[in-house]
């Protein structure tokens, strides 16, 4: 351990971007047996460390794995890895690593911080590789859970009601598992293999699978209150906000995980619809963070004729991964800052054909600690777009299952829950997007796992 003197750090290869560009295959590789132990015996191994500590929203054991794998113990960096995450591999892929336990890392400042992610990614895909499996008993407990949605907290909390031989009947309204991380997340960033893998492997712990079938629709809330044990709500928030302009209904101006999920559909084999190709067409994205950066590089892969992207802050002030930033500039996405959009412009046939903006300045911080925008007097100009993206975040759906379970929500629409996830309802937790509002995906896994912990010690 320790070798970070004589070992820089180093990423994962990356495919060039005039060849990643033309499909929707993962950019990085995975890392070699010898690359994985290489890059964790940089590692200092610190008496209090951050990475975990401060770092990662689900304390995952770093220093422990990384010892572990550098001393070439796959078996047990596998099982250390997978036994406070739901997805390792998953979220090594997806994590923003840079805000989070990679930023926290005490090498970050100077030496260049450990490839925590690659290498939890690494970790799992190997010890697969290798044939090493993970410790589910079966359904041994004579208790059922129903988890509503199949996305991160849902996939989580199943996950870990499973490894206590609890039964799961999972309720997705889509035709395939995984909500986020199957369609709101573009293949290039995450295999969707590796959701189905994992689908896999909870479906052979003994999780019952009900795709097609909305709650609330299909099948009522208090039916599965009466015929199981208890009740977990995962249902994400999808949503997209609106700018609040005139217009922006049309049907050239798009939602965010409305035209991934389109494209991604499209790649299942799915019939694209006109509305949601944008081959040559000039596309404008409005936002900073990862889904709109995930709208440009998509973009770029289906022949958009130009990709820009407006924000209304600057660089330094994106709230995404500065790695998903610096591939969508790699891949021929335009970016121009201090932007906030006033008016759509539409010519005389009803075609949208722009976007007015007005330029803007930071201010004082606000409430919330980052500095305000400010609009520059006179500064309004137009930017030429046939399709505008809107990225601005996401609220929740009104959802109907709500309304008839009696759960007590906030303003916002968001699942009232405490910190276990326990709700207003008889035997109802919740997680995930739909109680914080739109977040990471790592948070949901937090959520989950705290919800089917509690689960666990309220049935058992």
């Amino acid at each position: 351990m320790q070798t970070f003197v004589e070992t820089n750090r180093i990423e994962g290869k990356k495919t060039s971007s005039k060849d990643r560009i033309q499909h929707y295959q993962e950019i990085y590789e995975t890392f070699t047996r010898g690359r994985t132990s290489q890059q964790a015996e940089r590692c200092i191994q610190c008496g209090d460390p951050f990475c975990s500590a401060t770092g990662c929203p689900l304390a995952n054991n770093i220093p422990q794995w990384l010892k572990a794998v550098a001393e070439n113990d796959l078996t047990t960096a596998f099982a250390l890895s997978n036994e406070t995450s739901p997805f390792p591999e998953i979220l090594g892929r997806v994590c923003p690593q840079n805000r989070l336990c990679e930023g926290d890392c005490s090498l970050n400042d100077g030496w260049g911080a450990i490839t925590i992610g690659a290498i939890e990614t690494a970790i799992t895909e190997l010890a697969f590789e290798r044939g090493l499996t993970l410790p589910f008993p079966g359904v041994t407990r004579g208790r059922k859970v129903a988890v509503i949605g199949s996305g991160p907290a849902g996939m989580s909390a199943a996950h870990f009601l499973l490894r206590a031989g609890i039964g799961v009947d999972m309720y997705e309204r889509a035709s395939r598992p995984g909500g986020l991380l199957t369609y709101g997340i573009p293949g290039f960033k995450l295999d969707k293999q590796v959701v189905q893998r994992r689908f896999a492997l909870l479906e052979q712990a003994g999780l019952r699978l009900h795709l097609q079938t909305e709650v609330g629709r299909d099948i009522s809330m208090k039916e599965l209150q009466r015929s199981c044990d208890a009740v977990f709500v995962g249902i994400g928030a999808t949503r997209g906000r609106r700018l609040g302009l005139p217009g922006e209904d049309h049907q050239q101006v798009l939602m965010a995980l409305d035209f991934l999920t389109a494209v991604q559909g499209k790649l299942f084999g799915e019939e694209l619809d006109s509305r949601h190709d944008v081959s040559g067409r000039q596309v404008l994205v409005i936002g900073g963070g990862d889904t709109a950066m995930d709208c440009l590089r998509t973009s770029i892969r289906e022949g958009a004729a130009s990709v820009t992207c407006a924000y209304r802050r600057d660089e330094a002030n994106m709230p995404g991964s500065t790695k998903e930033y610096v591939n969508a500039r790699e891949e021929g996405a335009r970016f121009l800052f201090h932007e906030s959009p006033t008016e759509l412009l539409f010519h005389d046939n009803g075609a949208l054909r722009g976007v007015r903006f007005v330029r803007t300045e930071l201010g004082e911080p606000g409430a919330d600690g980052r500095r305000q925008v400010q609009e520059i007097a006179g500064s309004e100009h137009e930017i030429a777009a046939d399709v505008v993206i809107l990225s601005l975040g996401f609220d929740m759906e009104n959802q109907v299952m709500l309304g008839d379970s009696g759960l007590k929500t906030s303003r916002w629409g968001t699942v009232l829950a405490d910190e276990h996830g326990v709700t207003s309802g008889a035997s109802v937790y919740a997680g995930g997007d739909c109680v914080r509002g739109a977040d990471l995906v790592v948070t949901a896994a937090l959520d989950g796992r705290r919800a089917a912990l509690r689960i666990m010690a309220d049935l058992l």
